[in-house]
């Protein structure tokens, strides 16, 4: 913890604490402590040295503290909050806890939250009004809210005004408090509060309980730097923070020789890893390049900007092997001058160029996307470039996504002039050709026998296995269950919108006896 965060907490913790101020006395003095999220500030990023800790354990006054005691963690939002959940849960079990999926036997209960969209955020607030009864029916239940709406004040605000259930609040950057802040919350009468707007370290040896054990999250870098006008991400997640290649290394070797099948490597934009390494000239690229080499079937990543994906790259992921030809690549829309007020920093013509080195480089590469429509000022022109794009590409796969501001960021302010029923319009006519290029995408696999990392029972049928493809493609077939956490060849039946359908194929024929 640098000295800004540690005076800081202890504001906080001394408004909590000592002066046991009324909700709305509090939440006065929240506002003169804590920064709201706003790009003049967020880009004060600063040339604070990022300070490295790999000597995280549990105090030793806080141990036994959740000796008959229960948690329960709801995630809502992407993969590194999952990431973020998987750390939580190894800290509960570190103090004693036991994990519970039921939140009438949790002794506390965690809402990690996702504010990339209003949708998300309203889910929450509508949880925290479900919870309030079984708050009044155990008053001892400690109730949480953390991850990246607990960065923005507005939520904070409207938490401290309305949600009087909620006993402790903190944010992204400070996880590794977690004991600390059940202690104060166990301790305090009133609301906890901890959310640093300043952030700079990166703690390691974290404990965490992963889902499953054949396929694992592993967090390469923190936050991000880009401020795409529409995002909030960069002032949720703050500056980039790269973690160290030894240890990244190192964990993933553990991950191999605990069995595991496949790494996905996280961050909120993946391949800017390295950039802030000082007296280092190691970037993605080079990360990919020696975690090839060990021996784990499957390696992936996500999420990339088509800024950072440099020629290196595309070098190292055309040496194949286990690193999977799958690539993510969000464009957001396919206009120039669309993307220019979404400050992309590139052009129609610079994604194109990118994609092409990539498919000289990789032939049978898949790529997916992101993609808003409706963004301020589109144009129906605008709105058809997205689509010529989305063809001259051949995308397999697009996840879209109607425009809505999100407080804090610059789009907030601009006027939002596209009608929703334009953009509901938008919407459809885009999803209809994902539709179509995704069934033909899916049409070229039947007859072809793939490689199926098999993850368990499909959804809708126990009868069944589903797994995925190394092109990311989800497989629905019979065989044993002896076959789950293995990688099996499956020969395609038939091709759906969104899966395959297949048939084991076994490994040995049977000899013939004349």
């Amino acid at each position: 913890m640098n000295e800004n965060q540690r005076k800081e907490s202890q504001q906080v913790q001394t408004a909590n604490s000592s002066d046991k101020k009324s909700a709305k006395d509090y939440s006065k003095y929240f506002e003169q402590v804590i920064t709201a999220p706003s790009l003049k500030d967020a880009k004060k990023r600063g040339k604070e040295e990022v300070k490295y800790h790999n000597d995280f354990s549990i105090p030793e006054e806080f141990r036994g503290m959740g000796e008959g005691r229960k948690f329960y963690i709801r995630t809502y939002g992407c993969q590194m909050n999952e990431h973020d959940t998987e750390v939580m849960a190894g800290i509960f079990l570190a103090l004693g806890y036991e994990p519970t999926d039921n939140t009438e036997d949790a002794n506390v209960i965690l809402l990690n939250t996702c504010a990339i969209r209003e949708n998300a955020e309203n889910k929450v607030f509508g949880e925290l009004g479900h919870l309030k009864a079984l708050k009044l029916e155990k008053p001892d239940l400690l109730i949480g809210v953390c991850g990246c709406m607990s960065q923005e004040e507005s939520v904070v605000n409207k938490i401290l005004k309305t949600y009087q259930q909620v006993d402790m609040i903190f944010g992204t950057h400070n996880i590794h408090r977690l004991p600390n802040i059940l202690h104060e919350a166990y301790m305090s009468k009133e609301m906890v509060v901890e959310v640093w707007s300043k952030e700079g370290d990166v703690i390691e040896n974290l404990p965490k309980v992963r889902r499953g054990n054949i396929k694992a999250w592993v967090n390469i870098m923190y936050g991000c730097d880009k401020f795409c006008t529409y995002c909030i991400v960069p002032f949720t997640r703050g500056k980039e923070r790269s973690r160290r290649p030894e240890e990244i290394i190192h964990e993933v070797r553990q991950l191999a020789a605990q069995g595991y099948q496949e790494v996905t490597l996280l961050g909120q934009n993946v391949n800017a890893y390295g950039k802030d390494l000082e007296a280092m000239n190691y970037g993605l690229g080079d990360l990919m390049d020696e975690l090839r080499k060990i021996n784990i079937p499957r390696i992936r990543f996500t999420t990339s900007h088509p800024r950072d994906f440099d020629d290196y790259l595309i070098e190292v992921l055309a040496k194949g092997g286990n690193l999977m030809n799958h690539i993510h690549l969000p464009v957001q829309s396919g206009s120039t001058d669309v993307l220019k007020i979404m400050a992309r920093k590139y052009t129609r013509e610079q994604y194109i160029e990118l994609v092409r080195k990539i498919k000289a480089a990789i032939p049978n590469v898949a790529l997916t996307t992101d993609i808003i429509v409706g963004y301020p000022n589109e144009t129906d022109e605008q709105f058809e470039e997205t689509l010529s794009l989305y063809r001259e590409v051949g995308y397999e796969l697009a996840y879209t996504f109607i425009y809505s501001p999100r407080e804090g960021t610059p789009a907030a302010k601009m006027q939002d002039n596209v009608p929703m029923e334009v953009k509901k319009e938008r919407l459809q006519r885009l999803n209809a050709l994902v539709n179509q290029l995704s069934l033909e995408a899916m049409k070229k696999h039947e007859g072809q026998i793939v490689d199926v990392l098999v993850e368990g029972e499909s959804k809708n049928n126990p009868e069944v296995l589903a797994g995925y493809t190394s092109r990311n493609k989800l497989v629905n077939f019979k065989a044993p269950k002896s076959t789950i956490g293995k990688i099996i060849k499956v020969k395609i039946t038939e091709a759906r919108t969104w899966s395959l359908n297949g048939e084991m194929v076994e490994e040995f024929e049977p000899v013939e006896v004349n």
